[in-house]
């Protein structure tokens, strides 16, 4: 099922989230939060390529998930630029309005290179029980002490022009000591696209998701093989 209560296209008045699967028991939630700009007020829009590329994988991972109760959705940000914060208030904005259709559900975010970015700045919002972020954007100095307690996994390809792996593992190594439970796993040849090793990039995400989900992770779990404290990231 697919619902999108927006009755107007306006930036300040369009829903932040969209729905594309939902039971009338949700008990849990998976959203997407795709890539952006740095700077750009343009209307972001549902067929940019950066939202589309983000429908597959979702796709991928709620395949792995009950059906019957996990709601699958997308973040619709209002302009296409991270715009100092902008987009992180976007998803903040969609857990909201999740919460008041459905109540406080347990919540994973997925996102890919500047939607990375704003997941991991509101990892610590009370429904957010998980974040993993793809080829994320995380430049030198973003904050990390509000992530205290929060489980996180970076997914990000070793050869990435356009995000930094490195800038990566420097932010789950300063997550990890300050006391974040946060894995990475390092993608041999591929890059920021996620179109290279296609059906590796879907089959970590949905096992990392439905990880992440569980209240309690599994040991052998891939979040948990990724966070032993002498090594940044794991390689494959």
């Amino acid at each position: 099922m697919t619902t999108d209560s927006t009755a107007t296209d306006s930036p300040a008045t369009r829903s932040a989230l969209l729905v594309r699967h939902a039971t009338n028991a949700v008990r849990a939630a998976v959203l997407t939060a795709h890539g952006g700009r740095a700077e750009d007020h343009t209307l972001s829009r549902p067929w940019h390529l950066a939202a589309l590329r983000m429908r597959p994988l979702l796709r991928a991972v709620g395949a792995g998930l009950p059906a019957d109760h996990v709601l699958l959705g997308e973040i619709r940000y209002r302009h296409r630029g991270w715009n100092d914060g902008a987009a992180a208030d976007d998803v903040r904005r969609a857990l909201a309005e999740l919460a008041a259709r459905h109540g406080p559900v347990p919540v994973v975010l997925v996102g890919h290179s500047m939607g990375g970015r704003a997941a991991l700045r509101v990892a610590d919002h009370p429904a957010v029980r998980g974040v993993l972020a793809l080829a994320p954007w995380l430049p030198p100095g973003e904050p990390t002490a509000h992530l205290d307690g929060a489980r996180l996994l970076v997914l990000h390809g070793d050869v990435d022009h356009v995000t930094s792996a490195a800038d990566s593992s420097r932010f789950v190594q300063r997550a990890r000591a300050g006391g974040a439970r946060a894995g990475m796993v390092v993608l041999a040849d591929t890059d920021h696209a996620m179109l290279r090793r296609l059906p590796t990039w879907h089959t970590l995400a949905a096992e990392a998701v439905a990880d992440l989900l569980r209240a309690r992770p599994v040991p052998g779990g891939l979040v948990a093989r990724t966070t032993l404290p002498d090594a940044p990231a794991a390689h494959l």
